[in-house]
């Protein structure tokens, strides 16, 4: 048992040649550069990041080289992992999405290390008509509305907010402020919310609407994403 361990762990997989890897990193580049067109034409984000899309093709070259130089060599591969277990990554990710393309430039890189192109090209073809079926998915934003409002208006503002968002608006925050004649009311809706408003008959804009209310001095409406912007 122990000599076939030993020979497993010492015994080198048969070297590649010239041609092999000029092959590996033609169709690597290719791929590559499939997963790059694909990151623009799906990204529906507004901080598309020109760096991040080419480090993509980079990852996917970077990965053939190693899996290239690994083999079926279990020794090195061994060693390759501990080198490379020191290595941490703190680039911040904006978009969800963007872990998948990086899984996808290790997978190709992977294969057409070990220079299977046809699984490489099938799973990047499969991968890339599911983005186009699900990638322009849009997210249902949320939206802040910061009003000031007289301190004997608020009942009634309050109703109006129930009454256009269908008793659906949360109300995330009340302060006082400067003097104690004015409140500061936050509340909280999705962008779904709004345009179901609009539907119901809400003709003018929502800023326009709630700064006609009686009793609004100030009228703030802010949109949240969970995007990270650089």
């Amino acid at each position: 048992m122990n000599e076939v361990l030993n020979q497993l762990i010492t015994e080198s997989s048969q070297a590649l040649t010239l041609m092999d890897i000029i092959l590996n990193f033609i169709t690597s580049a290719a791929i590559g550069v499939f997963i790059y067109i694909s990151y623009r034409v799906s990204h529906t984000g507004a901080a598309y990041s020109e760096r991040f899309n080419i480090s993509l093709v980079m990852l996917t070259l970077v990965t053939t080289l190693v899996m290239s130089v690994i083999g079926n060599n279990i020794a090195l591969s061994l060693g390759m992992v501990g080198a490379l277990s020191i290595v941490r990554f703190r680039t911040a990710i904006k978009d969800p999405r963007d872990t998948a393309y990086i899984f996808w430039s290790i997978a190709v890189g992977i294969c057409c290390g070990v220079s299977d192109y046809i699984i490489a090209g099938i799973g990047s073809v499969v991968i890339f008509l599911f983005l186009i079926l699900f990638g322009f998915a849009v997210d249902n934003e949320r939206i802040l509305i910061v009003l000031k409002v007289e301190k004997d208006k608020l009942e009634d503002v309050n109703n109006y907010i129930d009454g256009i968002f269908n008793n659906k608006a949360i109300t995330r925050a009340q302060n006082t402020i400067g003097s104690k004649e004015y409140a500061e009311v936050i509340y909280e809706v999705s962008e779904k919310l709004v345009k179901k408003a609009k539907k119901r008959g809400l003709n003018e804009t929502l800023l326009t609407s709630l700064d006609k209310q009686e009793g609004v001095a100030l009228v703030n409406i802010i949109k949240q994403t969970d995007e990270v912007t650089q």
